[in-house]
């Protein structure tokens, strides 16, 4: 802390002394008829603004120049001009004109909490995702987001990665991708090594905290993210990008568009590659991924066809690093060893995953409009790995006799496959009038999952071609139908209704090591939603909205016999904020309480079936404050933090100990302790310089408190709280050989610390001991990023 005060304070002075004279640019937005458009984002440089409800905005103090202004909005044309800025104020009357073709995305905007919402949401534009996007994977872009927490197996950003939001793992958070459901449908996980790059085609991520309003797909519980991709591009366009890193990372991106052909026809596309060794030793990632995107478009209609592909392969990191092993080798992998000699070379997760998304949106008038889409996600891939002294009859297999004596056990290598089909539809029908939005909505899914493994090497004997030494299909399908509401009740009173009905079948035929238990279970669920806001005049928005969401277990919760199967979770969700997002100042605060039932959590108890499965819990909560604020304290220096206060408790479980001396369990009663993986203070801060033309410098803030591996509290099985620091510095050269060059170069982790953001705990008695192991995944120490964006 005391290195980034002084840090910080050195800098600040260094800038005051340099400042410039700069001049006050501020104006307003409107249509050709003269109303005010709302929203529009305005760009002068390095200076962004966002106009009001009465179309006004103000960028603050702009040195002097030559400058492009760009204002667009959606549904009119991108209005660009030169702005000189000299000693005397300026003040802007932009005109926007209507853009005659149909280009709402619909699939998106049915899903997303609208501006006078009540719920609590953060938006980052492509802008942003642009200025972050160095080849770490989506979660590290949302680093800086309220009560976020991120991790990595490989300790740099790149391969698996993981993100809790309010404490809430990614089985937790529903993710859809232009309004079409993406989280794992079985595990409910979220896997964005999957879609390498992505980011570079994204144009719009928001992020609701909570229930937040009915979305497609898995439910949410402590977020959801909604990422969008159907951008309108007038203008043909082509980019190249390339970033550089620690640990031999690249990132190679191509992209390029059309722009409108014919006054109806689009098509984007993108290549990239991503490759690093990884912080962790053998911790490498190979990822690969392309989109394409095509679009007819006239004034009423569009027609979409998206594919995107990403194709990885990554030595497994997953397994931790051992606690004696943090202060000798914090870099050390498991993974592989148990080959001897040398590591197994092989060692790998590989897995494609190719998405079809085609949509169709419709304008009937100006108060009505329908969209529909339908989509195909074919996934198929598998991890291998080196087992060494294997029983034959553990996979099936005879045993070996050779000169008269029985071998029983072998070195050998598996393969696990996942071998999948997730594809289904969506639609919706929307209205807007002058004090109505309804949206009328849902869709349908079905994901056909094969579970297979097979053994393509083994030291003694032999497998049959084709063998396969398990092999259990699953199916599950899902109905979503929801109903939303918003009416102006008042001079700029809302009232917001929502309704979800959802009905969720699981047909699971087998488990490895339990062929023959066979799951089908149904589950219907209503999930109400309701809440009120206040738009003032001067931009800022209070709320007040309460939310029932319910949740199926995953896959892994189901391997228990038919006599204890889990219950599916319920949550009760309070929000109560006040934001400002315009002007100079920005604030925002939410009082948020989630109230538990059926919570799954792991206890340690192994169930009748040998597993060691999650067990509902009868209540836990969540309450916290999430406070945001930036201020652009002059044209030079833009300041934006946040902060979240919270208590997770459980209000009673029983924690269950392997006792090695008896071969039971020991059982341990626990009230009113943490939920793990939820620390009580999350914070973080950004403060961006603006030295010169086009030049920026920003120093990024993160700080996790503690955080418990388990939930019984326990001192000796936590994370350690954290503070780091990262540095970017960028310089955008315009109309110089090509249209745009931005050099962007981060150091990340400034000072050196080292920290784990998530690990593992296992405990047990033996000897009459309570003995623990933990295991971490450790963040890599002082790394960088160097990146090249060349526009043409």
């Amino acid at each position: 802390m005391k290195k980034f005060l002084g840090t910080s304070v050195l800098a600040l002075i260094q800038f005051f002394v340099i400042a410039q004279t700069r001049t006050l640019v501020s104006g307003s937005v409107t249509e050709t008829k003269g109303a005010p458009v709302a929203g529009a984002v305005i760009s002068l440089g390095n200076h962004q603004s966002i106009a009001d409800e009465q179309g006004k905005f103000q960028l603050g103090r702009v040195a002097a120049g030559v400058y492009e202004l760009t204002v667009s909005s959606l549904g009119y044309k991108t209005h660009r001009q030169p702005v000189t800025v000299t000693a005397a104020p300026v003040a802007l009357s932009i005109v926007l004109n209507s853009q005659p073709l149909f280009l709402q995305p619909l699939e998106v905007r049915s899903v997303r909490a609208s501006d006078k919402a009540p719920f609590a949401k953060t938006e980052l534009s492509k802008a942003e995702i642009e200025k972050n996007n160095l080849g770490q994977d989506i979660p590290f872009l949302l680093n800086q987001t309220p009560s976020v927490v991120v991790n990595s197996d490989a300790g740099n950003g790149v391969g698996y990665t993981g993100i809790r939001i309010r404490g809430s793992d990614a089985t937790r958070i529903n993710v859809t991708l232009n309004g079409i459901p993406y989280n794992d449908f079985e595990s409910l996980g979220t896997y964005f090594v999957d879609l390498p790059d992505f980011a570079s085609s994204v144009s719009n991520i928001q992020v609701q905290r909570g229930v937040g309003t009915s979305s497609n797909g898995a439910g949410a519980f402590g977020a959801t993210l909604n990422l969008a991709t159907n951008e309108y591009r007038e203008k043909a366009y082509a980019e190249l990008n390339n970033s550089y890193g620690s640990f031999q990372t690249w990132k190679n991106t191509l992209k390029l568009g059309t722009g409108l052909m014919g006054g109806h026809f689009t098509v984007d596309g993108r290549l990239s590659r991503i490759s690093s060794n990884g912080y962790i030793e053998r911790a490498s990632s190979d990822l690969k991924s392309f989109y394409l995107s095509g679009a007819y478009i006239n004034n009423k209609s569009s027609l979409r066809l998206n594919i995107f592909s990403g194709k990885e392969k990554t030595y497994q990191a997953w397994y931790g690093v051992p606690e004696n092993m943090l202060g000798t080798n914090r870099r050390f992998n498991p993974a592989g060893t148990e080959k001897p000699g040398t590591p197994y070379d092989n060692q790998t997760d590989n897995y494609t995953q190719t998405h079809y998304q085609l949509f169709f949106n419709h304008s009937f008038n100006t108060k009505w409009s329908f969209n529909t889409a339908a989509f195909l996600t074919r996934g198929k891939g598998y991890y291998e790995e080196y087992k060494a002294g294997q029983a034959f009859a553990d996979y099936g297999l005879p045993n070996v006799v050779s000169g008269g004596t029985t071998v029983t056990k072998a070195d050998l290598v598996r393969r696990r496959w996942l071998d999948n089909y997730f594809y289904g539809q969506i639609a919706s029908v929307q209205y807007k009038g002058e004090k109505d939005e309804w949206v009328l909505g849902g869709g349908w899914t079905k994901y056909d999952g094969g579970h297979f493994g097979t053994i393509p090497w083994i030291q003694t004997g032999s497998v049959p071609a084709g063998y396969r030494y398990y092999d259990y299909p699953a199916v599950k399908k899902d109905l979503n139908l929801y109903a939303k509401w918003q009416h102006e009740i008042a001079p700029r009173w809302y009232t917001f209704a929502d309704i979800q009905y959802r009905s969720v079948s699981h047909n699971m035929s087998g488990f490895e090591g339990n062929a023959k238990l066979l799951v089908n279970r149904r589950f219907d669920f209503v999930n109400p939603k309701a809440g009120i806001s206040y738009q003032a005049r001067n931009g800022m928005l209070a709320y007040f909205s309460y939310a029932l969401g319910h949740k199926e277990p995953n896959r892994d919760d189901f391997q228990a016999s038919p006599v204890s199967q889990p219950k599916a979770e319920a949550m009760h969700d309070v929000e109560l904020g006040v934001e400002k997002k315009t002007g100079r100042f920005q604030y925002g605060a939410n009082l948020y309480y989630m109230y538990y039932l059926n919570q799954l959590v792991l206890t340690g108890q192994i169930n009748d079936v040998g597993a060691y499965p999650r067990i509902n819990i009868p209540r836990s909560h969540r309450m916290g404050i999430e406070l945001q604020g930036a201020v652009k304290a002059d044209s030079w220096i833009h300041i934006a933090a946040n902060l979240t206060l919270s208590s997770n408790k459980i209000g009673s479980f029983t924690e269950y100990l392997d006792n090695w001396d008896n071969g039971g369990q020991n059982a341990l009663a626990h009230s009113n302790t943490d939920i793990s993986f939820s620390p009580a203070v999350i914070g973080g801060a950004t403060i961006t310089l603006l030295p010169a033309k086009d030049v920026d410098i920003s120093l990024l803030s993160k700080y996790v408190g503690k955080q418990y591996m388990d939930n019984t509290q326990n001192e000796k099985r936590k994370l350690n709280a954290f503070f780091t620091e990262d540095i970017r510095a960028g310089w955008t050269v315009r109309k110089f050989l090509f249209s745009e060059w931005r050099i962007t170069a981060q150091v990340n982790n400034l000072f050196n610390t080292r920290y784990e953001p998530n690990g593992y705990t296992y405990n047990y008695i033996y000897n009459s001991t309570l003995n623990t192991d933990n295991g971490y995944y450790p963040m890599a120490g002082r790394n960088f990023m160097v990146g090249m964006n060349v526009k043409l």
